[in-house]
């Protein structure tokens, strides 16, 4: 979420054909899948959609990751902030490691998006194909139970991407530095040490984070662009009868009056601005738990694999209640804002370009 990381990307169906239900779909042949492609060509065309978002949204993560991690386990007031809010955060990365420090991570973090993201969306191709997301609330939960199940099988390149953004210079470092030298020396180290066991530590608050992440995004990003739509410039409501022309985008109100509205229907506006209004909500359910993911994903362990700051999720989300605030549970909650919008509608986009380049191939309806 997000990730999301990780938040980010969640198994929604095209943005052209919002709102729900998605297997209510034009121009698809008889017999073909209901997304409109296979499942497992949804696997591929999933994980190459969050790569590309990926690039562009990964220095957030990086800030993110910092933020969440300054003043680990510390009362407020009484460490040092070498990171404060996003701005100053990015500026701070880039004097510590260079321009190139946005990018830490980056091949983890493409490894961890094509993971979760293939993953995620073959699942929920392969639910929607099965007819679950007709019934009522199957799409949220189709959502949920795909992230989750994306979670697991990606659990050990967020851990990684974690480790490597969260390495800095002992100046301004933040959280535990485990110091690798390359995302393939820390796979190496990590098995190494802790055996395959040690690649999946963590992976009971990235459960969590990325179900109930996914689970808040489907709930509110369809609703949220069709209200970013529907609201005119003085904050009205278009009448029923609104007129649609090529010469007015725009509404009418009680009293008979024009009034423009913000975004036309379809446009990519449109639905940056919806992303970013459900942003607001998937931000506020989500960021509790990827602050424990990020804790327990990064904290030092023994020499058996047990971490030596967190016994597991529920110690990890006490400790910080109890030793930082309830507060501490939403540290680099504007970076997780920021980046949730754009890497969402970023992720959507691609998948729905890339699914039409697959549609086009297959024979027309009969």
């Amino acid at each position: 979420m997000a990730g999301a990381g990780a938040l980010a990307s969640f198994p929604t169906p095209p943005l052209h054909e919002f709102p729900y239900p998605p297997q209510n779909r034009p121009g698809i042949a008889r017999g073909s899948p209901a997304g409109g492609v296979p499942p497992g060509t949804d696997l591929v065309l999933g994980a190459t959609a969050g790569c590309l978002a990926c690039v562009l949204t990964n220095p957030l993560e990086v800030v993110k990751t910092r933020l969440q991690l300054q003043g680990e386990l510390q009362p407020p007031g009484t460490y040092p902030r070498p990171y404060r809010g996003v701005l100053r955060a990015l500026g701070a990365v880039c004097r510590a490691d260079g321009v190139r420090g946005l990018q830490k991570g980056l091949a983890a973090g493409l490894l961890y998006q094509g993971l979760m993201n293939g993953v995620r969306f073959y699942c929920y191709s392969c639910a929607e194909d099965a007819g679950w997301t007709r019934y009522p609330g199957g799409t949220v939960a189709a959502g949920a139970v795909a992230g989750a199940v994306g979670a697991v099988v990606s659990s050990p390149a967020y851990l990684v991407k974690t480790h490597l953004q969260a390495q800095t210079l002992a100046a301004v470092a933040v959280g535990h530095q485990h110091n690798h030298e390359s995302i393939s020396g820390a796979f190496e180290s990590i098995y190494r040490q802790h055996g395959v066991a040690g690649l999946w530590r963590g992976v009971t608050g990235a459960v969590p984070r990325v179900a109930v992440g996914s689970a808040a995004q489907l709930a509110t990003f369809a609703a949220a662009k069709d209200w970013v739509c529907q609201r005119g410039v003085r904050g009205h409501a278009p009448h029923p009868s609104t007129p649609r022309t090529p010469s007015f985008r725009g509404g009418l109100l009680a009293d008979g009056r024009r009034f423009p509205q913000w975004f036309g229907e379809g446009s990519w506006a449109a639905v940056l601005a919806g992303g970013m209004v459900s942003g607001v909500a998937v931000a506020v359910t989500m960021t509790p738990f990827d602050v424990v993911s990020t804790r327990l994903y990064n904290q030092p362990v023994d020499t058996d694999g047990t971490g030596k700051l967190y016994r597991g999720f529920w110690d990890c989300v006490l400790q910080i209640s109890s030793k930082e605030g309830l507060l501490g549970l939403y540290k680099g909650i504007g970076a997780v804002y920021l980046r949730l919008g754009p890497h969402t509608v970023l992720s959507l986009f691609f998948w729905d370009e890339l699914r039409k380049m697959v549609r086009r191939q297959q024979p027309p309806r009969p």
